[in-house]
């Protein structure tokens, strides 16, 4: 029979975002030995939020629905952030939450702004709720403010996609450029300022809250620094009117319990940040280190991983199959010029020195 898709879901590619690590296992026959593609966290989740899961799993095992209200972990980011409850909803991931907001604040046609190469599942949301998409090119490996609010302003933009710290360059823009940005915003145009890896930027800080502006969303997750990636929450913070949409719009039982509890441990924690940041810190140097003894050109990050320039797009998926086919898992940017770097994650010692043996020795082959 025919399926009946919408026409807007028939004009679309059957395709997803990202081809998932357990893909490419499936496909190669066997696990990696080094999962350094997906910007998880390398080192384990909070000890306190490892405590308070194996409680909650003693009194009730998994049996319980979540607080629709996530009500628990709201108040104390409220505390954290010195923000009202009311300005902040809970969801499944960054990724959940971006999909929330184009459907809440994009009509079929309406334009949106984005850099070309910023992060796709943005991208995959937009087209799926009938979105028309404008990129604008990166400045020196970083997103382009001028260009964005060019461009917002010419197509009228309802919604401007900004990933601060960056991915997949792993490059941040200051607190003051970002405010800037902010002020100059066009009316009617909404700011989705994604801060996934904000815990990560020890050079600089992210520019202040300010719930009072209906044109900013502040998008945090605890897939990165937090080490939850598998269990699925997130959080965006905004004038309460905007936060009131997703009320409205969102599964309030998205949330697993679990993870509510493990974020909620994860906050009261007050060494893991402190150890996590030190040793992405240090496996950043690892990365840089060994870039420049291969005489290879990398940015500095602000992420947990570390793009390296292999000088051509050929190179770099060479290389990209061969560490693959080697069980090291990375991802690459896929849109030119970036094309040419490949993006390492900081990972365990152990992963480390397994991707430095095999992309060495690709890398010596390839130039012979």
């Amino acid at each position: 029979m025919s399926i009946p898709f919408t026409p807007l879901v028939q004009a679309l590619p059957a395709s997803v975002p990202f081809t998932g690590p357990e893909t490419l296992e499936r496909r190669l026959g066997a696990p990696f030995r080094a999962r350094l593609g997906a910007n998880e966290s390398a080192f384990g989740l909070s000890e306190l939020a490892i405590q308070a899961m194996h409680d909650q799993i003693g009194i009730s095992g998994c049996s319980w629905y979540g607080d629709p209200e996530n009500h628990q972990l709201r108040s104390r980011l409220s505390r954290i952030h010195g923000i009202g409850m009311e300005n902040i909803c809970v969801d499944a991931g960054i990724d959940a939450l971006l999909g929330l907001t184009v459907r809440m604040l994009i009509q079929p046609g309406d334009a949106v702004v984005t850099s070309l190469g910023a992060y796709p599942t943005f991208n995959y949301h937009v087209n799926g709720f009938g979105g028309q998409l404008h990129t604008v090119p990166y400045a020196d490996h970083h997103e382009d403010p001028e260009a964005l609010l060019e461009s917002a302003a010419r197509h009228k933009a309802r919604l401007v996609y900004l990933s601060n710290p960056d991915n997949p360059m792993g490059t941040s823009l200051s607190a003051d450029t970002v405010q800037s940005m902010i002020e100059r915003l066009p009316a009617g145009c909404i700011l989705l300022l994604d801060e996934a890896y904000a815990e990560f930027m020890t050079d600089q800080h992210p520019a202040p809250l300010n719930m009072d502006n209906p044109q900013v969303l502040r998008f945090r997750t605890f897939s990165k620094a937090y080490g939850m990636a598998g269990m699925r929450i997130g959080y965006v913070m905004g004038h309460v009117d905007v936060i009131s949409g997703f009320n409205r719009i969102r599964n309030h039982f998205a949330v697993n319990r679990l993870a509510q509890i493990a974020a909620d441990a994860s906050l009261q924690d007050d060494e893991m940040l402190p150890r996590v940041s030190q040793l992405v810190s240090d496996g950043r140097q690892r990365i840089y280190d060994l870039a420049e003894k291969l005489q290879l050109p990398c940015l500095p990050s602000s992420t947990n991983f570390v793009a390296v320039d292999l000088g051509s797009a050929e190179l770099a998926n060479h290389l990209l199959q061969r560490l693959e086919q080697a069980g090291v898992f990375l991802r690459k940017p896929m849109v030119p010029p970036h094309d040419r770097f490949l993006r390492v994650g900081v990972g365990t010692s152990d992963e480390h020195d397994l991707f430095v043996r095999e992309f060495q020795t690709g890398l010596e082959q390839s130039v012979r």
